[in-house]
C-alpha cells in the first residue's frame, strides 16, 4: 500500500501547513510527514507571502495528489465523511463553506501586518487600522457562529472551519490581541486540542529561522 503523506514547511511559520496538518488530523489519517527545508526559495517564497500558487501543503493518499488548503479539505471530507468536517445541515454546510472561503482568500491586511510565528510574543503590538477591521470580522464570524450553533466550535462540533482558522488563534496570541470572554475561551479550546499541541511543541522545536519575520515592532 502507498505511503500517506503530507508535504509541509515550516511548522513555526507557515498557517497553511497547520491548517493542512490539523485537517488530516480531523479527519483521522495518519500522514507521514516531508518537510520542506527553510533555505529552499519556494518554501521561503510561501513563508513570506511571495507566492501563493506553492503546493505546500500537498497531500499524497492512495495515489491521489491534492494541493491549496480548501481543496485537501474537500477531498477529506467525501473520503472520511464520517468524520464531519462540514456539517450534515445543508444550510450549516454552506455557511461552513463560506467562512471558510473568507479564511481561504480574505484578511490580506491580517496576514502581512500579523505573520505567523509561534515562537514570537509581542506584548502590547500596536495594530494598524486595516489590519484592526480583519480582526474585528473575525471575531464577528466567530462571535456568529458560536452564538447559532452553540459551539463549543464554530459550527459545533469540530469542523474544517475550526482548522482554517487555527492559525488565526496563534497569531493572536502572539501579537497580543484582546478577545471578549466567549471568543476568548474559543480560542483557548483550539490551543488545548492535543492536535494544536502537538503542532506549537514541533513549531517551538524548530531550530530554522527566516530573518525577514523576524523583525522588532
Amino acid at each position: 500500500m502507498a505511503v500517506t503523506t503530507l508535504t509541509i514547511s515550516s511548522r513555526n511559520y507557515s498557517s497553511w501547513s497547520l491548517r493542512g496538518w490539523l485537517l488530516c488530523h480531523l479527519a483521522g489519517l495518519e500522514v507521514e510527514e516531508v518537510v520542506m527545508p527553510s533555505d529552499d526559495p519556494t518554501t521561503r517564497a510561501e513563508l513570506l507571502l511571495l507566492s501563493p500558487t506553492v503546493r505546500v501543503p500537498r497531500l499524497t493518499h492512495e495515489g491521489i495528489e491534492v494541493w491549496d488548503t480548501l481543496a485537501i479539505a474537500e477531498y477529506l471530507n467525501e473520503t472520511f465523511p464520517q468524520a464531519g468536517l462540514l456539517p450534515a445541515d445543508r444550510a450549516a454546510r454552506a455557511h461552513c463553506r463560506a467562512v471558510c472561503g473568507e479564511m481561504h482568500s480574505g484578511f490580506s491586511n491580517l496576514r502581512s501586518a500579523l505573520p505567523m510565528n509561534i515562537k514570537a510574543r509581542y506584548p502590547g503590538f500596536k495594530v494598524w487600522a486595516g489590519a484592526q477591521a480583519d480582526i474585528d470580522h473575525i471575531a464577528e464570524i466567530w462571535r456568529d457562529c458560536l452564538k447559532r450553533y452553540g459551539g463549543p466550535f464554530l459550527f459545533g462540533g469540530l469542523s474544517m472551519a475550526d482548522a482554517m482558522y487555527a492559525p488565526v488563534c496563534t497569531r493572536f496570541v502572539t501579537y497580543d490581541v484582546t478577545l471578549e470572554g466567549d471568543l476568548a475561551a474559543y480560542m483557548d479550546r483550539i490551543l488545548a486540542l492535543p492536535a494544536m499541541q502537538e503542532w506549537i511543541g514541533g513549531a517551538l522545536a524548530e531550530p530554522e529561522e527566516l530573518e525577514e519575520l523576524e523583525v522588532e515592532f
